[in-house]
């Protein structure tokens, strides 16, 4: 069974920056990949950023050259630093694991203010 625990969501103006975490645990066999994902009231949830055990990134068009994201595999931990955020970045962002399953973490509110 694996769990994953996000940190770092909150309320921050637009220009601002804002660091999530996501820790993975449990009985982990192999990480393919890791990443986020977001969903807005109304819409649909979409893929922001991912990497893949072979540090391949993957990122929405929306958040290129404004977010990156990184990993720590010694910790099973994925980090996406978020810069210039527009009002548009607010919603629930789920942190993603895929393995021979899927997983998603609980969600971390980032609000940005215009």
């Amino acid at each position: 069974q694996v769990q994953l625990v996000e940190s770092g969501g909150g309320l921050v103006q637009a220009g601002g920056s804002l660091r999530l975490s996501c820790a993975a645990s449990g009985s982990i066999f192999r990480i393919n990949a890791m990443g986020w994902y977001r969903q807005a009231p109304g819409k649909q949830r979409e893929l922001v950023a991912l990497i893949t055990s072979g540090d391949s990134t993957n990122f929405a068009d929306s958040v290129k050259g404004r977010f990156t994201i990184s990993r720590d595999n010694a910790k099973n931990t994925v980090y996406l630093q978020m810069n210039s955020l527009k009002p548009e970045d607010t919603a629930v962002y789920y942190c993603y694991l895929r393995s021979v399953f899927v997983v998603w973490g609980q969600g971390t509110q980032v609000t940005v203010s215009s």
